[in-house]
């Protein structure tokens, strides 16, 4: 194994300024959308529900079995490997050659049922007109899983996951880019909602707006992600609702 390099730089990709708004999103600032881009965890579903909690108490138990580290620094290397890394798994492989898809499978092995259908979201992503894919750091298994309990799975056309990405997570760009390959994306077409604001500098630098939903378990705004923020949102839902008809 690697020694773990804790003189290692945290690397963010920047973009071209542009202001932060708190002003709400009007319909006719979306209306050259084609393709919009959905997180998933605490995106498509509330953080409230907590599945963050019990994936970061496995990953710290998987971290514990496998560097033989007690609980205490366990989740430290956690924390400064998402950091610096993007995720954890990217800190392990980097730092451990840790074999990603048994890392994943084992962290994934979560209870959902806190996920709840979300009918109302639902009529809204019916409502809106344009592709709309899932791009997650998490499996697709897990993503489907989600989706499922949501019951919003049938308005997605597809979901970018962490293996379709090389377990290259966000915001490494290289991520983004595979992303609007493969599916024939116009980045000046195309929107992205995240609720972590670092992931979102990638996507407008290629040209797409971004939204950053607050109010997840990672609810901040460094100075050098705002200028990569384009609309602020507080409620997924009203959000999309807004802009339909149906919605509004």
């Amino acid at each position: 194994m690697r020694g773990i390099d804790k003189a290692a730089p945290v690397r963010h990709i920047t973009a071209a300024p542009m202001s932060l708004t708190d002003s709400p999103p009007r319909a006719h600032s979306f209306g050259h959308i084609e393709t919009w881009i959905f997180d998933l965890d605490n995106t498509l579903y509330p953080s409230s529900c907590r599945l963050y909690v019990e994936v970061e108490q496995r990953m710290a138990r998987y971290i514990m079995d496998e560097l033989k580290l007690d609980l205490e620094g366990a989740h430290a290397l956690r924390r400064r490997y998402f950091q610096e890394h993007g995720t954890t798994l990217r800190g392990l492989m980097n730092e451990y050659d840790v074999e990603p898809r048994h890392f994943l499978d084992y962290v994934h092995e979560i209870d959902v049922s806190a996920v709840q259908p979300a009918p109302a979201l639902g009529r809204a992503l019916a409502a809106l007109p344009g592709r709309k894919l899932v791009f997650t750091n998490g499996t697709r298994i897990h993503a489907e899983r989600v989706l499922d309990r949501l019951e919003l799975s049938h308005h997605f056309a597809a979901i970018h996951d962490i293996v379709a990405i090389d377990f290259q997570p966000k915001p490494n760009a290289a991520g983004y880019r595979t992303l609007i390959e493969t599916y024939a994306i116009e980045p000046r077409r195309a929107a992205m909602i995240e609720d972590m604001a670092r992931n979102l500098p990638p996507a407008a630098a290629l040209g797409m707006t971004t939204i950053w939903l607050r109010g997840g378990p990672h609810d901040e705004v460094e100075a050098h992600h705002a200028g990569a923020i384009h609309h602020t949102i507080d409620d997924l839902t009203e959000f999309l609702g807004a802009l339909t008809p149906a919605g509004g």
